[in-house]
């Protein structure tokens, strides 16, 4: 029950405008509870998150490349996996919506499979089985509970009727996110949990040795598919001699069991169905199917949830996808897929996987190799855009991208015959044509006249559309006759009042030890790469990359074009290389990140200023290795804001 207090602070709230305590909300809107359920600070309603209340929107998809023809062929239907470098919730509501013309009507509620590795939220370090760390969470309890509800809430709704989730977790938040999955897909659509038993080095003193994951496995429905079949392992030989010790009448080893009223010949190659214990050992360190990548899991885990939960062709959906191995088991057993990640370092590390997939081991068979090229897909971008791919986007391409951005419902009406693109929250928009208006730009005249035709048949404000460089204001509006004419500039300009959370920027890693750190983006923003001076110097001994300048520029304010410029490698994140680049597609095969380049900065303010003025006399070398060298080598230089520089040397 509210309090007469608490009525009035509320009543005071609203009559000021202000917003009301996210606390109130359960209070004001109830909600009939479960049996139980997880409670904690910050749990936003479900009603709320698929509504957009908590700030976060989808946004829509930009290509990057396209990997097709004949080297890689597509499926009948024309489908092209899809490997996206963005923020997941933003990537799930994208589905969600269903509008984005990459994804419409393909994969929401055809998702037959979801595996996600989410980071696990400890606040130890996670010891991979080299013993290196592989990452250090940033969001700690509730907060962790709550970043992953709001995706699990998203991923059941893009599920297919029959479809299943399968998420991998460590002993420390297991059973908080057993409730969660228990609220949000009910408790008796649980199916197992999985335990992973693997061998790792290290044995504790005070403690016993942690040895094993655990993977929980939910149903959408009471209808999940499950494979029998498909879900059967080989008898292990030990197995096999002591079990199957009768013959058939050809003389083939068999064993003959009394069941349901009648015998029964059972083969040893017919294999078992295993139960929730899986023993499967990590990859060897010095195999080649290593990717480097921290916290990589074998191949052949994955295969087992793939081959029992769907069938060639469905689609299967990794939105954590880290070093890519559900993807590549994907690729292997003919389904189709779909991946997302945050990091650079997990983008380029799918790309080369899937890219030289025919390279890797069999799954069948380890001794040899898979053999065979990817089939056609495509890398794509989601909140984070290449402003120079936006403005060649065709007329019609350029509407349906602008309109995902800022929330518009492209239909095109007119008003005593001026014609509008559609409308934003039921206000006119107007998305200027700045091909067909080259040498016009939406000033004082250009205003007047679109007030001089609708201004008296439009409501308090109308919105228009178009690149900073074209509009000659610097407020976020101008008004005429109480009719608000608001701009939405490309690329730099947000309206603070048309979103409920400030927009947040994607922050990539300076430690190859922090790439799984949880991040969240909110809104959306426009690539603009850093400055970067580098050459190839080389010797008759040596070979090796120089950069002797990195600096970032950034937007100071929304408001103005003024930037903040930082210098001397303050915001390099990383540096991934091709050292044999083929001319066609960047398969890295080197990640270098900050802490490894940079000499350990000191803390002291003047020593750290003639720190940073050496640094940039002497510049930053990355020796390569001669042997590995081809005829061309790709550098990518990336910044903490995930903004890339690339450069091609020709050795």
């Amino acid at each position: 029950m509210i309090t007469k207090e608490q009525k009035d602070y509320i009543i005071k709230l609203l009559q000021d405008g202000k917003e009301i305590p996210e606390e109130f909300k359960y209070q004001l809107f109830p909600t009939t509870q479960k049996e139980y359920e997880l409670a904690y600070a910050g749990k936003i309603r479900k009603e709320d998150l698929l509504a957009n209340e908590d700030g976060v929107l989808p946004v829509p998809l930009q290509i990057e490349k396209v990997f097709n023809g004949s080297e890689y062929k597509a499926f009948d239907d024309g489908w092209r996996n899809m490997i996206t470098f963005g923020d997941n919730l933003q990537f799930l509501k994208t589905i969600y919506e269903n509008k984005d013309p990459l994804i419409k009507d393909k994969v929401k509620g055809k998702v037959k499979l979801i595996y996600i590795d989410p980071p696990f939220a400890t606040t130890d370090d996670f010891q991979n089985k080299e013993g290196a760390k592989a990452y250090t969470d940033k969001k700690k309890g509730a907060e962790f509970v709550e970043f992953l509800r709001k995706r699990l809430i998203m991923a059941k709704e893009i599920l297919a009727p029959d479809g299943l989730i399968c998420v991998h977790l460590d002993q420390k938040m297991n059973h908080y996110i057993k409730i969660l999955l228990d609220e949000i897909f009910l408790k008796n659509r649980f199916q197992n949990e999985i335990i992973w038993h693997y061998s790792t080095l290290g044995r504790p003193k005070d403690k016993f040795a942690k040895k094993h994951d655990n993977i929980l496995v939910y149903a959408k429905s009471d209808n999940s598919f499950f494979n029998i079949n498909e879900a059967k392992v080989p008898y292990s030989e030990e197995y096999i001699k002591s079990h199957f010790k009768d013959t058939d009448d050809k003389g083939n080893q068999c064993r003959k069991r009394y069941d349901a009223g009648k015998w029964r010949t059972y083969y040893p190659e017919e294999g078992m169905i295993p139960n929730d214990v899986w023993e499967i050992p990590y990859e060897n360190s010095m195999s080649t199917d290593r990717t480097g990548y921290p916290t990589q899991k074998p191949e052949p885990l994955i295969e087992r949830f793939v081959k029992a939960y769907t069938k060639e062709n469905d689609i299967v959906l990794d939105f954590f996808g880290g070093s890519g191995t559900t993807i590549a088991v994907a690729e292997k057993l003919n389904r189709k897929w779909i991946t997302c990640d945050l990091g650079k370092l997990s983008y380029f590390t799918m790309q080369k996987r899937i890219l030289q997939i025919q390279n890797s081991k069999s799954l069948g068979n380890p001794k040899k190799k898979y053999g065979a090229k990817a089939k056609s897909f495509i890398t794509a971008s989601l909140g984070s855009y290449d402003l120079e791919k936006t403005f060649e986007l065709e007329r019609k391409q350029y509407v349906d991208f602008v309109s995902g951005l800022f929330k518009i419902e492209a239909k095109k009406y007119k008003i005593s015959g001026f014609e509008l693109e559609g409308k934003k929250n039921d206000a006119p928009v107007i998305i200027f044509d700045y091909k067909k208006h080259k040498d016009s730009s939406v000033d004082e005249n250009y205003l007047n006249n679109i007030h001089k035709h609708i201004g008296k048949k439009v409501g308090s404000r109308v919105y228009i559309v178009a690149p900073i460089n074209f509009i000659d204001f610097v407020d976020d509006f101008m008004e005429i006759d109480d009719v608000r004419y608001y701009f939405l500039k490309i690329p730099y300009h947000i309206i603070n009042e048309l979103h409920k959370k400030p927009f947040v920027k994607m922050r990539q890693p300076q430690s190859k030890s922090r790439v799984n750190n949880i991040e969240e983006v909110v809104g959306f923003h426009f690539k603009r790469p850093p400055e970067v001076k580098a050459e190839i110097q080389r010797n008759e001994s040596q070979v090796k990359i120089v950069i002797t300048s990195f600096k970032t520029a950034e937007l100071r304010s929304d408001r103005t074009k003024e930037e903040k410029s930082f210098d001397n490698f303050e915001t390099l994140s990383a540096v991934f290389i091709d050292k044999n680049y083929n001319g066609k597609s960047f398969e890295m095969d080197e990640s270098l990140f900050a802490d490894d380049l940079l000499p350990k900065k000191p803390k002291q303010e003047e020593a750290l200023i003639e720190y940073l003025k050496d640094l940039t006399k002497t510049g930053i070398e990355i020796p390569l290795k001669s042997k590995e060298i081809g005829k061309q080598v790709m550098v990518v230089f990336t910044d903490i804001f995930g903004n890339d520089f690339t450069q091609t040397f020709t050795i």
